[in-house]
C-alpha cells in the first residue's frame, strides 16, 4: 500500500460519523480534514465527534477551508448532492467516494451534469465513485460474482427486508412512510424515488454483462396488520399499513431481466399475498442456466441493531478509498473497478 492516503471526511450524518470513526482506526488512511453542515460542531475535533480520542483534526463548515487542504479523497456523505462542490473537489485533485447514489450509471445521468464532473475530473487527475451496502454492494458487488457462475442469465431477482419494529422513530415511521395510517394508493412519486438510483445501480450491471434493458418501472405496494402490535415506535392498528414493498424492474421488451424489491414492514404479521417477509438482510436469485438461491441475514441483537446498520453503508466507501485513488480519472463503477478490498492490519 506505501504511504497511508490522506482522507476528508465530509459530513457526519448516521452514515459519516461511521465513516469518519473507520477512517481514523484504518491502518492505511489517514484523516487530514473534516467538513460539518452543522455549526455546533465546528471546531471540535473529528474523534469527539466519532467517540474516539483527539486527532487534532478540527471540524470546518467553510468549503474553502476544507478544499484548501491537501488529500487524496474526500469521503462525500452530504445529505443531497451539491454539484459545484463536487467539481471544485474533483478538479482539486481530490479523488470521491460518495454514498450518494447519483452517479453509479454514468449514460443515466442528467447530460450537463455529467459533462461537468467529468471535465473536473480530467482537470484534477481525480475519480469519482458512488458505492453502499443497496445499491452498491448487493446490487452490483454481490451481483456480479453470482452472474459469473452463469453463461445465461433469464432474471436477478434481489430482495432487500428491513423490519423496522425496533426503531424508535414515531415520525419517519408512521408520518413520512405511512406506516399506522389508512391504506390508500401507493404514492408514485415514493417508488420513482427509490427507482432513481437503484435502476442506475442495476443498469450499470445489465451493461457489463451485455443485457439490453428496453425500459426501467417501478410500483409500490401495501399491506395491512392482521392484529394490533406495538412495535418501538408506537402502535398499528389492525387493518392499517404494516409493510410497504417497492419493486423496480428492468425489461427487455415485455419479459422482466432484472428486479429489485425494497419489503420495508414494521410486523410480519400481514395480509399479503406472496409477500416472503424474511428477517432484515437480503435474498439474491439468480434464474439461469446455473440458478442460485442465497439468503444473507445480520446477526445482530436488536438493541445493537441502531449502531451496526450504519457500518453496512460506510465501511464499503471506506474500503473502497484506495482502489479509487488508483484508478483512471472519471467517473468510475464497480463494473470498472478493481476488486473493493478491505485492510484489517497495518
Amino acid at each position: 500500500m506505501g504511504r497511508a492516503l490522506k482522507v476528508i471526511q465530509w459530513a457526519t450524518g448516521n452514515i459519516g460519523t461511521r465513516s469518519l470513526r473507520a477512517v481514523i482506526e484504518h491502518p492505511g488512511l489517514e484523516l487530514v480534514g473534516l467538513w460539518v453542515s452543522n455549526p455546533e460542531k465546528a471546531g471540535r475535533d473529528a474523534g469527539a465527534l466519532c467517540g474516539l480520542p483527539d486527532t487534532g483534526v478540527r471540524a470546518t463548515t467553510s468549503v474553502d477551508e476544507a478544499c484548501a487542504i491537501e488529500a487524496d479523497c474526500v469521503l462525500y456523505m452530504r445529505q443531497g448532492t451539491d454539484g459545484d462542490e463536487l467539481c471544485r473537489l474533483l478538479a482539486s485533485g481530490k479523488n470521491v467516494v460518495t454514498t450518494r447514489g447519483d452517479f453509479h450509471h454514468p449514460a443515466s445521468m442528467d447530460p450537463a451534469l455529467r459533462q461537468r464532473i467529468e471535465a473536473a475530473c480530467t482537470e484534477g487527475g481525480a475519480s469519482l465513485y458512488s458505492t453502499g451496502s443497496s445499491p452498491g454492494f448487493v446490487t452490483e458487488a454481490l451481483a456480479i460474482p453470482l452472474v459469473s457462475l452463469s453463461r445465461r442469465l433469464d432474471c436477478l431477482t434481489i430482495d432487500e427486508f428491513a423490519d423496522l419494529s425496533s426503531r424508535n422513530s414515531p415520525d419517519l415511521l408512521f408520518n413520512v412512510m405511512g406506516f399506522g395510517q389508512a391504506i390508500g394508493e401507493f404514492q408514485q412519486a415514493r417508488a420513482d424515488h427509490v427507482k432513481a438510483d437503484f435502476s442506475a445501480s442495476l443498469a450499470q450491471l445489465a451493461d457489463g454483462l451485455g443485457i439490453a434493458i428496453d425500459r426501467w418501472q417501478a410500483f409500490g405496494e401495501y399491506a395491512a396488520a392482521r392484529i394490533d402490535q406495538t412495535i418501538a415506535a408506537g402502535t398499528i392498528r389492525a387493518g392499517t399499513m404494516a409493510a410497504q414493498r417497492i419493486t423496480i424492474e428492468g425489461l427487455t421488451g415485455e419479459t422482466p431481466r432484472f428486479h429489485f424489491r425494497a419489503n420495508w414492514y414494521a410486523a410480519r404479521d400481514v395480509v399479503a399475498n406472496g409477500w416472503d417477509l424474511r428477517e432484515s438482510g437480503w435474498r439474491i436469485r439468480v434464474e439461469s442456466d446455473t440458478p442460485l438461491d442465497v439468503g444473507i441475514t445480520f446477526p445482530v441483537a436488536p438493541e445493537n441493531y441502531a449502531a451496526f446498520t450504519p457500518g453496512l453503508t460506510a465501511h464499503r466507501a471506506v474500503n473502497a478509498v484506495a482502489a479509487v485513488c488508483a484508478a483512471a480519472p472519471g467517473i468510475r463503477t464497480t463494473v470498472d473497478l478493481p476488486q473493493v478490498l478491505a485492510r484489517f492490519t497495518a
